[in-house]
């Protein structure tokens, strides 16, 4: 089982993105898995450079669409146009047509517009008209949200963040590593010295060699009474669906192949548990106006399930 192909992405990108290690390997680990990476950050800490660099090691396409209020579902998927030289309808494909796509500020448009990606996501394909267009594997987006500017926003119905494996944050850089970045780019911005390492469809062939690495009974448990535990937990409406647990096991094997490993450990699990299900929580009304956090509810849940012995 051969992920060396992850170790020379990870690299390649951050020959571009200084810091940022962790963010890195869980948009690998979200890639591998077939899923989708929703982002939520201050302006200007690298979100679409990160995006443009994945893109641009894996030599495949890019696509970025910045959301507004006006931004209609066609904008996204495609439309059909009338061609007067043949008489019939053409389909015009949208920015999903792509390998990458950077979905910015995906809060900015209405709901109706943002339920138009939820196909694309799930099932890598649109319906327009009546017909379907498959849409290029891989297929990965990343959604971009601003939590400091709520006016003019349209927050992210509960059904369409669970469509998204991880929610991650890349923070500010050190002050180490704020000066590397303007020592890197003060000539040139090596985004366009940036080679590709890899093609499209060795990315679509380790997401398939990922289903192969281990996930033991023990460990299926673990995932479980975690999950289990937010639906029973006081402070939440809803805790995690099984989409949930289908994540955190697959969230896992990528992780594990990741770190040269065809099994998964009880850390794999405990590493990812944040980035894969506190956005999937809801909170209870009064206990969101006390101000509590599904970061911490998970981190007491965790606290108390005994970890399992690896096999």
């Amino acid at each position: 089982m051969d992920f060396s192909g992850c170790r020379l992405l990870k690299e390649n990108i951050s020959k571009v993105i200084i810091g940022k290690k962790e963010s890195i390997e869980l948009l690998l680990v979200a890639l591998l898995s077939e899923g989708h990476v929703l982002i939520e950050d201050v302006p200007g800490v690298g979100k679409t450079l990160l995006a443009k660099s994945l893109a641009k090691s894996i030599d495949g396409r890019f696509k970025r669409v910045q959301f507004t209020p006006d931004l209609l579902p066609a904008d996204i998927t495609g439309f059909n146009i009338y061609n007067q030289q043949t008489g019939s309808f053409e389909f015009q494909p949208g920015p999903v047509d792509t390998h990458i796509l950077l979905a910015d500020e995906i809060n900015r448009t209405v709901p109706r517009t943002q339920s138009s990606l939820l196909e694309s996501m799930e099932e890598y394909q649109v319906t327009v008209d009546g017909t379907t267009q498959s849409l290029p594997r891989p297929f990965f987006v990343m959604a971009t949200q601003n939590p400091i500017e709520l006016e003019g926003t349209f927050p992210l119905p509960e059904a369409q963040l669970d469509r998204f494996l991880l929610k991650i944050h890349l923070g500010y850089p050190t002050p180490e590593e704020e000066i590397q970045i303007m020592d890197r780019f003060q000539e040139d911005d090596p985004l366009n010295e940036l080679e590709p390492v890899l093609q499209p469809d060795q990315i679509t062939a380790m997401q398939e060699t990922r289903k192969q690495v281990r996930v033991s009974s023990p460990i299926k448990t673990y995932i479980s009474q975690i999950v289990g535990a937010t639906r029973k937990n006081e402070q939440l409406q809803y805790g995690a669906s099984p989409r949930g647990s289908l994540g955190l096991m697959r969230a896992a094997q990528s992780l594990a192949a990741l770190n040269g490993r065809d099994y998964v450990l009880p850390d794999d699990i405990k590493q990812l548990i944040l980035p894969v299900l506190a956005h999937r929580l809801i909170l209870k009304d009064h206990e969101k106006l006390k101000g509590a956090v599904t970061s911490e509810i998970l981190n007491q849940i965790v606290q108390h399930i005994p970890v399992p012995i690896h096999e």
